[in-house]
C-alpha cells in the first residue's frame, strides 16, 4: 500500500470533490459536513465513474399519514453523488446508495498530515 498526495486541505470546499488516479485506480475525494471522505471510482451497480457525477442534496417526497403526497424538499445537510451512467445515487458520507443499504461504494482510506491530505492506494 502506498499513499497519494491529493490535495491540502483547503483545497476542497465545502460540498467539493477531487478526483485523483494512481496505477489505473481512480479515487473521489470529498469534503461534507467538514469531514474529508474517498471511495473508489466505482459505481458498484455497473462500474461508472460515480465520483465525477453530480452532487446535489438528498430528495424526499413528504407524505401525510394516510400517504398524500406533500410534495418533495431537499434534505438540508445531506450530499449525494449521482452516477452519471445510470443515476444511481449514493450518500456522500456513509457511500450508501440511497434505496438499497447493501449497495455502498467502496471506501478508501484518507489521512491528513499537517494539512496536506492523502489516500491510502493498495
Amino acid at each position: 500500500m502506498k499513499e497519494l498526495f491529493v490535495c491540502n486541505e483547503g483545497d476542497i470546499a465545502e460540498g467539493g470533490r477531487k478526483v485523483v488516479a494512481e496505477d489505473g485506480v481512480e479515487i473521489g475525494v470529498f469534503r461534507v459536513g467538514g469531514a474529508i471522505v474517498a471511495w473508489r471510482n466505482h459505481c458498484p451497480h455497473q462500474g461508472g465513474p460515480v465520483c465525477q457525477g453530480r452532487t446535489m442534496k438528498r430528495v424526499e417526497e413528504r407524505l401525510t399519514d394516510s400517504k398524500q403526497s406533500l410534495g418533495i424538499h431537499y434534505v438540508e445537510g445531506s450530499l449525494n453523488v449521482v452516477c452519471p451512467w445510470h443515476g444511481y445515487e449514493f450518500d456522500v458520507r456513509t457511500g450508501r446508495h440511497v434505496g438499497h443499504d447493501a449497495m455502498k461504494l467502496a471506501s478508501v482510506a484518507v489521512k491528513n498530515r499537517d494539512g496536506a491530505i492523502y489516500v491510502v492506494v493498495s
